[in-house]
């Protein structure tokens, strides 16, 4: 191969266009990495509409991670004491298919589960949902999406009646008010970040940027405002806002009553919040809480963007409604430069919500409780009435505590690691080594997952397999392969359907390749709110990338296939880049709903005896567990430690300097790292970053730390705050103590400072 080839970053859901080149070029020597293998050149792609050549440190070194500790072939093992053995795929695909059948007439296929992830492209979910909750009819699919972008969803669908962010990406560079809330854009989507401070600075003065996050990170000291609340008080802060600007009048009344529901009852609830009684909840000044709502208020075009600091939280639903109400109270949404913007956290998260890749949903943006909803998609992929379940599966933290139970028999995981990514990580571990039965299919070896499994499966990965990916702004863009997949590796599609035709369903499953997959999924999206029927491999090779919804021309007319269904698309949205234009919602009365909340604060507070609140994230290198980032010798320079951030006040009672190792216990762990004394920190929190799992250092796992409480509504796990005590290690203890030992320095639990 010596041309280029256009495709999609694989890291997070900005989805930036990358054009990568064959290691051997006419008259140039061969770039090889540090292992002598043949180096295949990438850069952004200037014709790609969401990125615009733009690419970031892990998009830009990402060639380097296709040879590192490659998993080529089936490994097998009868128990986890004992050593992997080099198997056939036969012989794993028979394993496989056995024991599927045996745990479907003993346990029963409830006992069946598997777990994938938001960095499968959709043929790969698609191909999953048919097998499991279509083939096998149990709805035990999950995604690592559920740790991260479920909560976006519920606050999408309750508000709007329909999954889907409503913004696009020209909305950056049109808004002139940025309200950012628990994201560290600058680090975690750091080209849309790039996109609006370059706008951001342009309109110097005319263009605010607020930004709300207890540290200040690289996207707050951009900001024109920064509020650094107390952890677990945003819905405080959003209805103190919503206070004000009822109180002053910068409300769009017109609007309220010809296309919302619910807002006396969410009046009721924001007269409560007045000014000094949010200040204080917040640990902010009432003057800037008055500067954040009048840079609202007097905005014309407001976009809020948002990412795990909301959707990881035990009321994350409830943030993501209470952002949508302040759209929907000033008339902010549906028009350029405005609306709700959640910022997706994995490249794919977005075609696994339209694939129907959770618990509870069906391809097409459909959910499992609905009869109707059902019945299209058996009668579609051509399957006994009833064979979909109408219960909602077990979520992603429910399969640990179904393996924890003896409940599940069998359990797969793909393309994830919830060895290291599951909170309260003590008790995922114990669960997993009860699990009888599990399959990992992973690209890489060793991850800290295989540890727990009986099956290895190797799977081609980024560049290796052509398949759909959908970014945050809602762009389908096609990830051609350009090399083909080392060793024994098969697509994740191709090793579901195998399967399937091995467990009986050889005519669910008679795809020749991607495109026919991908072809077959658009006609389950006909007439819904993502419709994608006009989108198909060979148009995206020669058109380039399309947004949805992107209706086939002439199919609503001709009335094909699928009937359209209650929230079916409305036609005026045919052809726009935003949602929602008409002012017409997914709702049965065509209105946007308001969510009337009150603020329940953090699932665990802190107390005197664990006086600090922690938080998680992400750096700007790396790459959730580092099954990737890890292997990649630029980004292990940029962050070669594992770390926590302490406030000078707090370090300062007790007794902690730079570098000390600090020992962080919480009531279901214990974790270490050396400090770093910083003022970005606010007062009472400390932060660590979630990515250094057993594998790349040492007791440094953020989830041994974490609980497993959840939102009612999204089943999303708190994971960006519990409550913690710090333990000074003194330099002779650590000399002596080993990891697993507690160090018999004395708990210093002074309270942080206010």
């Amino acid at each position: 191969m010596t041309d280029s080839t256009k495709t999609l970053c694989p890291y997070c859901g900005v989805g930036c266009g990358l054009e990568v080149s064959p290691p051997a070029v006419a008259g140039k020597p061969v770039n090889r990495d540090s292992q002598g293998y043949p180096m295949w050149k990438v850069q952004g792609d200037r014709t790609h509409p969401s990125s615009h050549g733009m690419v970031c440190v892990k998009g830009a070194t990402i060639a380097e991670s296709l040879n590192k500790d490659r998993l080529l072939y089936p490994m097998m093992r009868e128990s986890l004491d004992r050593p992997f053995q080099r198997v056939t795929w036969d012989e794993a695909l028979n394993a496989i298919v056995n024991r599927i059948q045996t745990v479907r007439f003993t346990q029963g296929p409830e006992a069946i589960c598997m777990y994938g992830s938001g960095q499968f492209q959709t043929e790969d979910y698609y191909i999953a949902q048919k097998l499991i909750k279509g083939c096998l009819g149990i709805n035990n699919f999950d995604a690592n999406s559920r740790l991260c972008m479920s909560s976006a969803v519920a606050g999408y669908i309750q508000s709007f009646g329909s999954d889907g962010p409503p913004c696009c990406y020209d909305d950056l560079e049109l808004t002139d008010c940025a309200f950012l809330i628990g994201t560290n854009t600058a680090e975690c989507h750091p080209i849309i970040f790039n996109r609006l401070r370059k706008h951001h600075k342009k309109n110097n003065g005319k263009v605010k940027m607020i930004v709300v996050d207890p540290r200040r990170t690289a996207t707050a000291e951009a900001a024109d405002l920064h509020l650094a609340i107390k952890p677990g008080t945003d819905i405080d802060l959003m209805n103190g806002m919503a206070h004000l600007l009822m109180r002053w009048g910068y409300i769009n009344a017109v609007f309220i009553d010809e296309c919302t529901s619910g807002f006396p009852a969410y009046a009721d609830v924001i007269r409560q919040y007045t000014p000094e009684i949010v200040a204080r909840k917040c640990g902010i000044r009432v003057d800037d809480l008055e500067t954040a709502a009048r840079y609202w208020g007097e905005s014309q075009r407001v976009l809020s963007m948002w990412s795990m600091g909301v959707n990881q939280s035990s009321e994350g639903t409830a943030k993501v409604r209470t952002i949508i109400n302040l759209h929907l109270m000033t008339g902010q949404i549906g028009k350029p430069g405005s609306g709700p913007f959640s910022l997706t956290g994995q490249p794919n998260a977005m075609g696994g919500r339209e694939a129907g890749g959770l618990a509870h949903l069906l391809p097409g943006y459909r959910v499992v409780k609905n009869a109707q909803h059902r019945s299209e998609v058996e009668k579609f992929w051509g399957l006994p009435e009833g064979r979909i379940s109408p219960t909602a599966g077990l979520s992603a933290w429910e399969m640990i505590t179904g393996l924890e139970a003896g409940e599940v028999g069998f359990y797969w995981v793909a393309a994830t690691n919830p060895a290291v990514s599951m909170p309260d990580l003590e008790r995922t571990k114990k669960a997993l080594l009860r699990s009888p039965f599990t399959v990992s299919q992973d690209a890489y070896y060793p991850t800290e997952m295989a540890d727990y499994s009986h099956v290895l499966l190797p799977a081609a990965q980024w560049g290796e397999k052509t398949g759909i990916m959908t970014n945050s702004e809602r762009r389908v863009t096609l990830c051609s392969a350009f090399r083909n997949a080392p060793g024994e590796a098969r697509a994740d599609w191709e090793i579901f359907a195998e399967v399937g035709r091995r467990l009986g369903f050889a005519e669910q499953f008679k795809f020749a390749n991607s495109a026919e997959v991908y072809a077959e999924f658009v006609q389950l999206t006909r007439g819904r709110p993502c419709d994608m029927t006009g989108i198909s491999h060979e148009r995206l090779i020669t058109e380039g990338p399309q947004q949805w919804p992107c209706p086939e021309e002439g199919a609503r007319e001709e009335g094909e296939n699928l009937p359209t269904t209650q929230n079916s698309l409305p036609k005026t949205q045919e052809t726009s880049s935003r949602l929602y234009t008409d002012l017409s919602f997914h709702t049965p009365d065509g209105r946007a709903r308001f969510g009337a909340y009150h603020s329940r604060g953090l699932a665990e507070p802190p107390d005197p005896d664990y006086p600090f609140v922690l938080t998680t994230g992400r750096l700007y290198g790396h790459w959730h567990t580092q099954s990737r980032t890890g292997r990649i010798d630029k980004i292990r320079q940029m962050h070669p430690n594992p770390f926590i951030e302490i406030h000078p006040r707090d370090a300062g009672k007790l007794g902690i300097e730079d570098e000390s190792w600090v020992e962080v216990r919480s009531r279901r762990g214990m974790a270490r790292f050396p400090a770093k004394v910083t003022q970005a920190i606010a007062p009472g929190t400390v932060f660590v970053p979630m990515h250094w799992g057993a594998l790349w250092a040492d007791r440094a796992e953020a989830n041994a730390l974490t609980h497993p409480e959840a939102c009612p509504d999204s089943l999303e796990p708190e994971l960006k705050a519990c409550a913690v005590q710090l333990v000074l290690i003194t330099a002779d203890r650590a000399a002596t103590d080993t990891l697993l030992q507690t160090p018999k320095s004395s708990i210093l639990s002074a309270s942080p400072s206010l």
